[in-house]
């Protein structure tokens, strides 16, 4: 619409000057169509030709003129209100065109759309389908994951269940071989008062003989047995000290591999749609300070190696342990029999000697009647006097000595026979040597026997459990008579006075 009032000659009724600003391309000029599709980046990709159509927009509403033109700009007028019809801004062709090229321009942009739409629905496919793919390698990867932790974990359960076994085992033994010790206790015990009791022998019988050194061979070999028994029992100690620090390293090493199939179990079950799924940043690069596979299976296996090598050294020393208690046993054993052999040995030698000794004592009781009956017959005898009580005096001191030793053996048969031999019943069987059973120090027939403290006369019952003394002369065994004091000066043997003739082994004084 034009302002009415102005003249043709009017200066803003003349041609316009270009500002700088075209809103519609000028005639004559054909519409060119520009390449509008762009390439497809990542989303949060920032480029500088980035299309933002409000900046666009905002930049062309508020485009002005230059400066140039804003100096030339007049007031408006009051336009007439008529207006010549040929005056005119632009032409159908124009319009035209113009109408075109934003036909165009408006094809360009679906088509740059579709294209853009396309090549983003592939892309989305393919991402898809790369992630799927990556998904499915991850988690082929975690189950393989899963069972190589499953293998582990099952190899040092195994192992761990075998050193406790071990160790039970190890305990047990030990337990045995303590027990053992304390066993040869008893034993020890008896062979050492056998040898106290022998020292009370007297004279003539205090002989180094085979019962002694017997005696003294099994005291040193129950001591050998025993110092090796406790050596062996320490030497087990310490194994298995040795295993719990194995057993400690397996024990650590399945409570990690557990925690670990527990977190890789717990990834292998995610999936897209799970729930308190969230995103971590720097979670993927990796840390230096973390193991690698082979360094992982390397950690396990030298644990369970380790452990085999305790059980091995823990086998070694248990069957050590078994050959140590079969060795001792039959040894004690076997000095025991031979230590009785030599008692029984002896004691039947003293035995003998005794016997023979009671032989003699009975012939001079003989010939002691003899010399009464050559007493009787001084008178006739006169020549004869001297001699026969020289052999009187001859025969005294050999009673006397024949006593004396008769009394000596009597003591060494009581000490052998009843004090020692009696104490040697009993012995630790095979199953309390190898150290099944423990009893405590020797209660019974070992702590029960009693020397013998007084003697008794004979033909009664005693503690020495013979017919003879234990500690003095034998008492007469029946009644004799006598006709005057002893030759001696002193009172006869039987103690007493006595009347008539001693037809037992008493001597009668001489009249």
């Amino acid at each position: 619409m034009e302002f009415l009032g102005t003249t043709q000659t009017a200066s803003y009724c003349g041609p316009k000057k270009d500002c700088g600003l075209q809103v519609l391309p000028p005639a004559g000029q054909s519409p060119v169509v520009q390449e509008c599709y762009q390439p497809y980046h990542l989303p949060g990709y920032r480029y500088l030709n980035a299309w933002r159509p409000s900046i666009f927009y905002k930049i062309a509403t508020t485009q002005t003129c230059p400066e140039e033109c804003q100096g030339v700009r007049r007031p408006p007028t009051i336009l007439p209100s008529l207006r010549s019809a040929l005056f005119c801004r632009y032409t159908p062709r124009d319009w035209d065109r113009s109408n075109e090229l934003q036909i165009r321009g408006a094809e360009a942009s679906r088509l740059w759309a579709s294209r853009l739409t396309g090549d983003s629905l592939r892309i989305m496919q393919d991402k898809d389908q790369l992630t799927r793919q990556m998904q499915e390698g991850t988690s082929r990867n975690l189950g393989q994951r899963l069972s190589d932790i499953g293998f582990w974990k099952s190899e040092l359960c195994y192992e761990l269940d075998r050193l406790l076994s071990e160790n039970n085992s190890m305990d047990t033994i030990k337990r045995r071989l303590e027990c053992a010790a304390q066993e040869v206790n008893c034993p020890l015990q008896v062979a050492l008062e056998c040898l106290y009791n022998r020292e009370k022998r007297i004279g003539i019988d205090l002989v180094h003989d085979n019962v002694e050194k017997n005696l003294i061979r099994e005291v040193d070999l129950l001591k050998c047995c025993q110092d090796q028994m406790r050596k062996l029992a320490k030497r087990i100690d310490f194994q298995m000290r040795d295993n719990r620090d194995a057993q400690h390293a397996l024990e650590r090493d399945v409570e990690d591999k557990s925690s670990a199939q527990c977190i890789d179990e717990r990834c292998f079950n995610l999936r897209n749609t799970s729930d308190g799924i969230a995103f971590f940043h720097g979670m993927e690069k990796f840390d230096g300070t973390v193991t690698v596979p082979e360094t992982w299976a390397k950690f396990s296996n030298d644990n369970i190696r380790h452990s085999q090598n305790m059980r091995a050294n823990s086998i070694r020393l248990r069957e050590e342990a078994e050959h140590l208690f079969e060795t001792l046993s039959d040894q004690m054993w076997r000095q025991f029999t031979n230590t009785n052999l030599a008692f029984n040995a002896r004691i039947s030698e003293e035995t003998d000697v005794k016997n023979k000794l009671q032989t003699q004592l009975a012939k001079v009781s003989r010939l002691v009647n003899e010399v009464f009956t050559i007493d009787d017959t001084l008178q006739t005898l006169k020549l004869r006097l001297r001699e026969t009580q020289d052999t009187l005096q001859l025969l005294v001191m050999t009673k006397s000595r024949l006593e004396h030793e008769l009394a000596i053996k009597a003591n060494t048969l009581c000490i052998d026979k009843e004090k020692c031999m009696r104490m040697r019943k009993t012995f630790p069987s095979t199953p309390r040597l190898v150290g099944y059973t423990c009893a405590g120090i020797c209660a019974g027939p070992c702590a029960s026997l009693a020397p013998c403290v007084s003697p008794a006369p004979c033909g009664r019952s005693s503690s020495c459990g013979g017919s003879a003394l234990c500690g003095g002369p034998a008492p007469c065994c029946g009644p004799a008579s006598c006709s005057g004091s002893a030759p001696c000066g002193s009172s006869s043997i039987c103690g007493g006075s006595m009347s008539g003739s001693c037809p037992g082994s008493c001597f009668a004084p001489v009249c």
